[in-house]
């Protein structure tokens, strides 16, 4: 079932570029939601809820208008038309003939999560929060949540491309406190990717035994050692360090406006030639992928580094075009509410050759760091601070005592230079990321990596 029918999206097109301009847009959108949760060992009331609607851009050389409404009604979508087009005063433009692209190879949605009672998810929820509560008598709060969205989109324009895509994601995440002699530490972990229900077949609270390992082990936790040292950056959860420190900054209207220290540096050497990066909305089943961008372009998978060397920035239709190059399948936007903006989708370290305990015994004494929580980048110099949520001294070649309250602090080029190892040990994390008022879900992935030389703040002499 289409949300809108090929003609009247061609109408609305025709209609907004009726008194000129060089490219208009209309994004349809439906989406369903349903969240569920469990504090204190009972599972709150379910919360559900949907909404359609569509934006409408008009691009007339560097100025672009921009309509919202609720709802696919043909009044109201003309009616956003004529509000663009009354803005403009010349000859009009004749779009293009629509033409749908090929059908997206979408990802198999074995079992519709719609379609799988709440009482089922609330299992989930249970088994979840009684793992985490005999982890220890540390264990002193858990608390999970369960949420589903399916996110159907239709996008035409004035080039003539119909475009389709349909997104149904699964999420479940477990947070659990441990307590003891005052000490107060949080363990966090989630399961998520863009599959139906399925995802949760054979051991799903799994994750709340690792949220519980970490939140008890950290109770033990020394105070991070600060000073320059080695660090290594664990697998998974460690790639959120590539996504903020360098990942913003290849976004091409952060470069564009000049305010990325990567800006200018396209084909030059950023890295050893061990580093290859990428940014890939194909990748199967991963948190932030999907057949199309919010533009109707085909995700690409776009090698930002490659064996060291900056190779691309990441792009949308209008920044491409400004750029006089394509797409590279990262226009995005969080509703139909918004504009599209280069955003990233999954963007990882290609694993490497080494293997991570090897790499680690290498280092006499140094920082290991597993996973991250809040930080700071300023993309216009480089310039970082992330704070550690789990971390280790490494001691000897071996991972020894736990950690609390540790920071990196360094610059992008910097630590991007200094990267001696990549591990083969790779794997994919999700997360939301937050850019411009809007939020969109992301994938961020590596093995683990070894950084020579890099600051770590922390409380200890």
């Amino acid at each position: 079932m289409t949300l809108i029918e090929e003609g009247l999206a061609a109408r609305v097109i025709e209609r907004a570029l009726s008194r000129g301009g060089d490219f208009a847009e209309l994004f349809c959108e439906e989406r369903h939601g349903f969240t569920l949760s469990i504090d204190e060992s009972r599972v709150e009331r379910p919360q559900s809820g949907s909404e359609r609607g569509a934006g409408v851009r008009v691009i007339d050389g560097e100025v672009t208008r921009f309509a919202h409404v609720d709802g696919l009604a043909e009044e109201d979508l003309m009616r956003a038309a004529d509000g663009l087009a009354s803005a403009l005063a010349g000859d009009g433009t004749e779009p293009l003939a629509l033409k749908a692209a090929a059908p997206p190879e979408l990802q198999e949605i074995k079992v519709d999560p719609a379609s799988v009672p709440a009482e089922r998810k609330a299992e989930v929820l249970r088994e979840a929060d009684e793992r985490a509560r005999s982890a220890g008598d540390e264990v002193a709060q858990a608390s999970a949540s369960y949420s589903e969205g399916r996110r159907r989109v239709a996008i035409f324009n004035s080039e003539g491309l119909e475009a389709t895509d349909d997104r149904t994601r699964v999420r479940l995440g477990v947070q659990v406190v441990a307590r003891k002699n005052g000490t107060v530490e949080t363990g966090f972990e989630t399961l998520g990717e863009h599959r139906g229900f399925e995802l949760l077949d054979g051991d799903p609270a799994r994750i709340a035994d690792q949220a519980a390992r970490k939140a008890i082990t950290l109770l033990g936790a020394d105070p991070a050692p600060a000073g320059e040292m080695t660090v290594v950056v664990g697998g998974g959860f460690g790639g959120v360090l590539f996504h903020e420190m360098t990942g913003h900054g290849l976004e091409a209207d952060a470069v564009q406006k000049g305010a990325s220290v990567y800006a200018g540096k396209m084909g030059e050497k950023v890295a050893e030639p061990l580093l290859t990066a990428y940014d890939d909305g194909r990748m199967p089943h991963e948190w932030g992928t999907g057949a199309i961008d919010d533009e109707g372009t085909p995700s690409h998978k776009t090698a930002v580094i490659e064996e060291g060397r900056l190779t691309s920035y990441l792009y949308d239709r209008l920044r491409a075009r400004r750029d006089g190059t394509e797409s590279t399948g990262n226009g995005r936007r969080a509703t139909f509410r918004d504009l599209p903006i280069p955003r990233m989708t999954n963007t990882y370290i290609q694993p490497g050759d080494a293997d991570p305990q090897e790499l680690i015994s290498e280092v006499e004494k140094g920082f290991y760091a597993v996973s991250f929580g809040g930080g700071q980048v300023e993309p216009a110099t480089g310039d970082f601070v992330f704070g550690v949520s789990e971390g280790y001294l490494i001691e000897g070649g071996k991972v020894t005592k736990p950690c609390r309250g540790a920071t990196l602090i360094g610059n992008c080029l910097q630590a991007l230079a200094r990267i001696d190892a990549v591990a083969n040990d790779f794997e994919m994390k999700t997360g939301f990321c937050g850019k411009a008022g809007q939020t969109a879900p992301v994938g961020t992935g590596q093995g683990h990596v070894r950084i020579k030389g890099m600051t770590v703040g922390g409380t200890a002499v």
